[in-house]
């Protein structure tokens, strides 16, 4: 019998695995976090597809995503990744990593960890949403409002508050599985 998914990513085998293996599984990982933070803020103004698309290429090119090397990006190392077709070559987006990479450290050094920092905002578990469909979805919520005013309050870029919604569904701080969704309750 065939599994009842999101109808956001049906039709696309990438987009399905992505759906099934991770999207709103709760993530408590720094390393995981940054990953996330990082392809969503390449995503603003774009489709997720086409990052996930690239996904692997952001890895390879960013280190990773080991943000202690990112955080001491040169600007030899920040051109190299503007020329590499393989990414999207977005200046500011590129230069808002290195920026963010900083910042994120900053908050492990206040915090202990960027995911104390992250899910104290949810109490430290999901918020479990009651979607029928998922085109009603928020695009953002007071909550993520208060979580990207404090991230740019802390010198982070692109991470408005429909990216932090976003970051919010990708890493389970919020549960937008359909309810009809075999996901939704083994999230």
């Amino acid at each position: 019998m065939e599994k009842h998914r999101c109808g956001w990513c049906i039709g696309d085998p990438l987009y399905e695995a992505y759906h099934d293996e991770e999207w709103g599984v709760p993530v408590y990982d720094d390393a995981t976090l940054f990953e996330f933070l990082i392809l969503e803020t390449f995503q603003a103004g774009l489709s997720w597809i086409t990052v996930l698309r690239k996904r692997e290429n952001f890895k390879k090119a960013f280190d990773n995503f080991d943000y202690k090397k990112i955080a001491n990006y040169k600007q030899s190392k920040i051109d190299a990744l503007l020329q590499n077709e393989g990414i999207i070559r977005n200046k500011l987006k590129v230069n808002a990593t290195v920026i963010n990479a900083q910042a994120f450290i900053k908050i492990q050094e206040e915090f202990g960890s960027f995911s104390k920092y992250i899910w104290d905002f949810v109490d430290g578990k999901p918020i479990k949403n009651s979607l029928k469909d998922y085109r009603k979805a928020p695009a953002n919520t007071a909550l993520s409002d208060a979580i990207s005013k404090d991230l740019k309050k802390r010198g982070f870029k692109f991470v408005g508050t429909t990216v932090m919604y976003a970051h919010m569904q990708a890493t389970g701080m919020v549960n937008d599985h359909e309810v009809s969704c075999f996901r939704y309750n083994e999230v």
